[in-house]
């Protein structure tokens, strides 16, 4: 079933491996919108991740929330001028945070896997990566996370 999710599909690379467009988040919201561009190589796959990105739980935003707490606090080349807020609401912290694009990674398998990211207050990028389905990063090497297999659950 075709969702149409994506819109303004065009090649990202000359080969056309590798293909880009934008969808509308429902969670998150960069600087203007709630559209992000994505970057896939299967359209229906590509749409099941934002289908799963657009649902995510409760628990798993607090989750990711929590991380991109932890990260701002721990990361030694953090802006110093910045201060983060009391959390008085733990997503709070997503005032301070434009996530902008999503990075699809279909493996072997079919289970849901893919990276978001985009910028912060307190250092130019931050992102978060999902694979089979879990939050398993939250902080400044999500691509790292995505494209390893062998990485360790960070949270």
């Amino acid at each position: 079933m075709k969702r149409e999710l994506i819109k303004n599909i065009s090649a990202n690379l000359p080969d056309g491996s590798i293909l880009e467009g934008n969808f509308t988040s429902r969670i998150f919201r960069n600087e203007n919108s709630a559209e992000m561009l994505i970057y896939f190589n299967s359209l229906d796959y590509a749409e099941d991740c934002i289908a799963h990105f657009n649902s995510m739980p409760d628990d798993m935003i607090d989750e990711i929330c929590h991380g991109l707490i932890e990260s701002c606090q721990e990361d030694y080349s953090v802006n110093k001028d910045f201060k983060l807020p009391e959390p008085e609401n733990i997503r709070n912290i997503l005032n301070y945070c434009r996530f902008n694009t999503m990075t699809v990674y279909k493996m072997k398998n079919d289970s849901i896997n893919y990276a978001v990211s985009g910028e912060s207050d307190w250092r130019k990028f931050v992102g978060f990566v999902i694979k089979d389905g879990t939050l398993v990063y939250v902080g400044f090497e999500y691509e790292e996370y995505l494209y390893h297999d062998d990485m360790d659950k960070y949270l």
